[in-house]
């Protein structure tokens, strides 16, 4: 289930990037950092924003916001459009409810097949063992 958090929501901000990039990461702002409060949130139930609180957790910070940072690309759009991709992505994640792990048993004849190989295994470590005169 796709969710779309409003643009009215999102709290952006654009800072220069670091590491190589000669002048143009000198002279142009182009990393975005996106704040997205959960707690303000008009668009999950309280319900799901608790849901969202437990699951990224190490991902808020002390005032109830999802920060991420993007300076993957040079420009200043690409960075803000993948911060955002990125932030519905994890509250995607976060929301989606894991299916239940049904127990199975192995069949009969993968037991026999294991039992063969360990038998032949003990064959082939028998068979490293010297026989001393007595």
């Amino acid at each position: 289930m796709p969710i779309h958090i409003p643009a009215n929501e999102i709290h952006l901000t654009f800072a220069r990037s670091s590491g190589a990039g000669g002048q143009n990461v000198n002279k142009t702002s182009t990393k975005a950092i996106l704040r997205w409060s959960i707690g303000h949130s008009l668009v999950l139930s309280s319900e799901e924003k608790a849901l969202v609180r437990i699951k990224l957790a190490n991902k808020i910070n002390n005032n109830d916001e999802v920060v991420i940072m993007s300076e993957e690309e040079r420009s200043q759009p690409q960075n803000r459009a993948l911060a955002i991709f990125h932030l519905q992505a994890l509250v995607a994640q976060a929301l989606r409810v894991p299916k239940k792990r049904r127990p199975t048993r192995p069949t009969k004849a993968s037991k026999l097949r294991r039992l063969e190989s360990k038998k032949i295994r003990s064959l082939v470590k028998a068979g490293r063992v010297r026989a001393y005169d007595v």
